[in-house]
């Protein structure tokens, strides 16, 4: 699936850095698609969308934008006219008026969930214990160890700050729906992603598909691409 006019671009979530999609662009590599991470500071939203409108601004063509957990809101914020898909890997699409906080809190939060509080520093960091019961629990134990040893802390700037209109009211969306995401409660994914009228595409994957399933994310991204594609 050789594709010459489409790029695709991916922004990491909280306590993440672009690694973590190091499966899903060696796959769509495989395909001929190419793929570019974005590295988000996570010092503020603001800060957030200007770091992902600089990577945008350095892909040719026409883009499909893929965003994974608070990286959701950030994909939606960027005004580029090339974004012609929105790909929501288990992701928080809040509304305009709406933030992060609001949309993530707005149902009990899973059992195994962490307990989440600024440190002394004012950053949110995920206990290191939460890898492996919450965020990536389906996860092998290496990349378990990676994934706490890269991870970058948020700042509550990211989360607490109303959001403009998102851009899934303008461009055709997917979501990738995760059953057994015990970061983000599944059934606040499907009322977001219905709102947004998104194609919805559910698995019975972890809050980390883009580790622990990647051939699943790079599916749903190569839909988008080829409708992207075929306009």
């Amino acid at each position: 699936m050789a594709v010459k006019d489409v790029s695709v671009v991916l922004a990491h979530g909280a306590w993440a850095d672009g690694s973590n999609w190091a499966r899903v662009i060696t796959a769509l590599d495989a395909d001929g698609i190419k793929a570019v991470a974005a590295p988000l500071p996570l010092t503020s939203l603001a800060d957030d969308v200007a770091a992902l409108n600089r990577v945008l601004d350095r892909v040719e063509g026409n883009i499909v934008l893929a965003g994974h957990a608070y990286a959701g809101a950030v994909i939606a914020e960027t005004r580029s006219p090339r974004v012609k898909a929105l790909v929501y890997v288990t992701a928080l699409a809040p509304d305009e008026g709406e933030t992060v906080a609001n949309v993530f809190y707005r149902l009990p939060p899973h059992p195994f969930a962490p307990k989440l509080a600024p440190d002394a520093n004012g950053l949110i960091w995920l206990p290191e214990s939460a890898f492996a019961s919450a965020f990536a629990q389906c996860a092998r134990p290496e990349d378990l160890a990676v994934l706490a040893a890269v991870q970058r802390p948020i700042s509550p700037a990211c989360i607490t700050v109303p959001v403009g209109r998102p851009l899934w009211k303008n461009v055709p969306s997917w979501f990738l729906v995760a059953e057994e995401d015990r970061m983000i409660v599944p059934e606040t994914q499907r009322s977001m992603a219905a709102r947004m009228k998104a194609v919805v595409r559910a698995h019975a994957v972890d809050h980390t598909p883009i580790v622990t399933a990647p051939a699943l994310v790079t599916d749903i991204i190569k839909d988008a691409v080829r409708s992207v594609s075929q306009r």
